[in-house]
């Protein structure tokens, strides 16, 4: 059975990246689930002090740490954070932080409506040859909307009487 814990290193070491397996997480990553958990508080703990930890734990040449070496930089960084508590409690304190979290889309780019960008990109209101990229739900039609497909069947283009001779 996986820990609270260790599922929440596995939903932080598989954000942003789709070919990740969970099992490792990267210096960005650790970064940022120290910072959205709040192991990382700006005074006591810093983002340098995180990198550093990173850096410190995972093996040399790697660019990722495995669970194992989470748990070990999660000892390095609890006693900092937490300078009062005995080793055990200030590492029960961080783990009790970051159980149950998972990462947060706070600051992610949202697509505008504002001024004139809903206008232009209403694909309706389109005319000439840009208007042919599109079909009448405004879905893009892809390669078939850019290319210009020829036409072997001896009429004239856009001849209204196509394919009436027998």
């Amino acid at each position: 059975k996986m820990s609270e814990l260790e599922n929440s290193f596995r939903k932080f070491a598989v954000y942003g990246d789709t070919a990740a397996s969970g099992n490792e997480m990267t210096g960005k990553n650790f970064s940022k689930m120290c910072k959205e958990c709040g192991v990382m508080d700006g005074k006591a703990v810093t983002s340098t002090d995180i990198d550093i930890v990173f850096n410190k734990v995972k093996t040399k040449g790697a660019r990722t740490i495995t669970f194992a070496e989470f748990q070990q930089a999660m000892k390095e960084i609890c006693c900092k954070r937490f300078k009062g508590k005995s080793a055990e409690e200030a590492l029960q304190a961080v783990y009790g932080l970051i159980e149950g979290k998972e990462p947060g889309s706070a600051g992610t780019t949202k697509a505008t409506k504002v001024g004139g960008v809903d206008r232009l990109t209403d694909t309706s209101k389109y005319t000439g040859s840009h208007k042919e990229r599109f079909d009448e739900s405004g879905k893009g039609k892809g390669l078939a909307g850019r290319q210009d497909v020829t036409d072997n069947s001896g009429y004239v283009g856009a001849y209204k009487g196509a394919g009436t001779y027998d």
